[in-house]
């Protein structure tokens, strides 16, 4: 692994990830935000042939901030310091795009998957807009760098939240937050809704987690759509587990809602989202432990 990308880690993403400790009594949720970090690293900027702004069009901007009341839910919230240009973590480990890097890779890279093939592997090829980030093929050994020393301290404290949490409630429901453009990039498809929920299509959490985080937003006059175009990565699919007592879910929200899309910048929306979602939330957690409390008094 080159040493020039370790120093460019232990130097300016270190730790490589926060997490935000219930501030009330625990409940058992944990949130997630993976794409909303935002320090990118000297050398990364000096390989990229675009400039800060457009390596910026990945972030799921100010994501973070946004669920920053969680704490006080009595919720823990993970979130990533590093980009998602420079580092996917709702990616499997080693989605590894052959296009992308110098040389051969290794036998256990999964270079299939439609995320890879479109440029969205675990070390992303382009941007949200198809913009190819690198001036010159990256080695393999800074994707294994970044895998080792970002990626998988980043899933462990995750599985170490979620087990946590399991181990004091018997389950653990995992909201996975994200942003969406307010419009999308296909002819005819017009403005998104306000919020998109995915949960594999019924897969990754007990049914009633999806309708109480449906409800409690829609209450507050939301659209809200599920599954369509977004019904869950890496992170939902991987962790969704309701037989084992993990319920995950991802929550896509309308950037439209809180931020000038063209300066990235937080709009005149930021702070009223933040406390609707804060207070959609707070329903969805007392909707759900009523349910669940519900179901295991008649069993």
């Amino acid at each position: 692994m080159p040493s020039r990308e370790h120093a460019a880690i232990a130097a300016e993403l270190t730790p490589p990830h926060a997490v935000i400790e219930p501030t009330d009594s625990p409940v058992p949720f944990v949130f997630c935000s993976p794409h909303s970090g935002r320090i990118y690293p000297a050398a990364f900027l000096a390989a990229a042939r675009l400039d800060p702004l457009a390596l910026r069009r990945s972030e799921d901007c100010y994501v973070d901030e946004l669920l920053g009341g969680v704490a006080r839910l009595g919720a823990p919230l993970l979130a990533a310091r590093f980009p998602r240009a420079y580092l996917d973590v709702n990616r499997e480990p080693y989605e590894l795009d052959p296009e992308l890097f110098a040389g051969p890779l290794p036998d256990f890279a999964n270079s299939s998957t439609m995320r890879v093939i479109g440029g969205l592997g675990t070390i992303a090829r382009i941007v949200a807009d198809s913009e190819e980030i690198y001036r010159d093929k990256p080695s393999l050994g800074m994707a294994l760098a970044r895998i080792e020393l970002l990626y998988k301290p980043f899933h462990a404290t995750l599985a170490r939240l979620l087990e946590r949490t399991c181990r004091q409630f018997g389950y653990a429901v995992l909201v996975d937050c994200h942003s969406m453009p307010s419009t999308s990039a296909s002819a005819g498809q017009g403005p998104r809704p306000d919020f998109v929920i995915g949960d594999r299509f019924g897969g990754s959490c007990d049914n009633r987690v999806t309708r109480a985080l449906r409800e409690a937003l829609a209450l507050r006059g939301a659209q809200v759509q599920l599954n369509r175009p977004y019904a869950g990565g890496y992170i939902t699919e991987h962790y969704g587990r309701p037989y084992r007592g993990v319920h995950a879910i991802q929550l896509e929200i309308n950037r439209g809602l809180y931020l000038d899309e063209a300066t990235l910048s937080p709009s005149a929306g930021f702070q009223a989202l933040r406390l609707g979602l804060t207070e959609a939330l707070a329903r969805t957690i007392v909707e759900v432990r009523s349910a669940f409390e519900r179901r295991a008094a008649a069993e």
